[in-house]
């Protein structure tokens, strides 16, 4: 098939890494933060009230009985941005702020409702005697189409551009919340956590680290690579996806949830990610768009048995007390997967785009 880009894999380089660039506001509390983060108001701590004021108003429920703080955009964008100063940090923004205890209290302050959205929507499955055989059956192929299966088929070019751009914010960053689990795991748990994560890195070769191939994917369907690029193009419910996996990532209490939110993601991208390829292999693009999506064909069908046996299987083992939050993890992630799916389909359904605005 001729395809619209001719350029080799030997030609693409590895982005490298950045900051965030800096977000837009999306409300009072965001405003506030980003001042205090520009230097334009030095009173920090006016920052915690604000953000219990408005954790206590996203608390509430959505008009289908959702938990409204997923769809704040206030709320979630504070927390993005907070979350942030602990990983590639925030153009402009000096690293001392990481640590600063008024922007941790605001954080918790929010952390409070949004953990507990994240358990309504995840409802995972609580005292099970066989997590390992649970998170099987969690993971399971469904037997609905799902957005996964229109990309293939029917989805065009400016829909696969959407689906991009949401996935960005984790993808151009891919392994680096869940390498987080490395430190305080040990044993197999830990040396099974370092093999696949050597594998999102490329094993040393940085052009075939994971968010380098999905850099390329990018580049190919005329988006930018730059990380975080579309901060401000992504809805509520993305960021919020993203900001559980923050969540498991930065607190040490949650590490069976990370471990389990990495298990649903090794163990339900190898069907998609086919289909995705075959989607774009239709619209015409060759292996510098695809490669990402095959490499996660291959690479995920092992994954799964070693994330699920050797390392959740190992860390319950050894604390059988992680067995819920493993669950709860792998729960979360299945669950903002539909969620995010749910809003773009719904959005294309009505003819509209399911960014805030225009991608360029």
């Amino acid at each position: 098939m001729t395809t619209l880009h001719s350029r080799s894999l030997s030609e693409t380089v590895a982005p490298s890494g950045t900051s965030m660039p800096f977000p837009a506001s999306r409300g009072p509390v965001s405003e506030l933060l980003f001042s205090i983060l520009r230097g334009d108001v030095v009173d920090s701590e006016s920052l915690v009230t604000a953000a219990r004021s408005l954790a206590d108003s996203s608390a509430d429920t959505t008009e289908d009985g959702r938990p409204g703080i997923l769809y704040d955009e206030d709320a979630q964008i504070c927390l993005t941005a907070l979350y942030e100063l602990h990983l590639q940090g925030i153009a402009g923004v000096g690293d001392d702020w990481e640590w600063n205890t008024d922007l941790l209290a605001a954080r918790e302050a929010l952390e409070v409702p949004f953990e507990a959205a994240i358990r309504v929507v995840a409802n995972p499955p609580t005292g099970s005697t066989d997590v390992v055989a649970e998170l099987w059956k969690m993971t399971a192929p469904t037997a609905g189409p799902g957005l996964s299966t229109f990309m293939a088929r029917d989805a065009d070019l400016d829909q696969f551009r959407e689906l991009l751009v949401h996935r960005s914010l984790n993808q151009l960053r891919e392994a680096d919340v869940h390498t987080l689990g490395i430190p305080r795991l040990a044993g197999a748990p830990k040396a099974a956590l370092v093999e696949v994560q050597s594998d999102e890195y490329g094993g040393g070769r940085p052009e075939r680290m994971h968010s380098a191939l999905f850099a390329t994917t990018m580049r190919e369907l005329r988006l930018s690579d730059k990380y975080a690029h579309y901060i401000d193009a992504v809805p509520a419910i993305t960021l919020a996806s993203l900001n559980a996996l923050s969540l498991f990532g930065l607190h040490r209490r949650r590490l069976g949830a990370l471990v389990g939110h990495l298990c649903a993601v090794e163990t339900t991208s190898a069907l998609p990610s086919k289909k995705y390829s075959a989607g774009l292999t239709r619209l015409g693009f060759g292996k510098a768009a695809t490669l990402f999506f095959d490499e996660h064909v291959e690479a995920d069908s092992v994954h799964e048995q070693i994330v699920c046996r050797d390392l959740a299987g190992g860390l319950v083992s050894a604390r059988p007390s992680t067995g819920d939050d493993i669950l709860l993890g792998a729960a979360a992630c299945l669950a903002f997967d539909d969620l995010v799916g749910e809003h773009v389909t719904q959005c294309w359904d009505q003819g509209r785009s399911s960014l805030r605005q225009a991608i360029e």
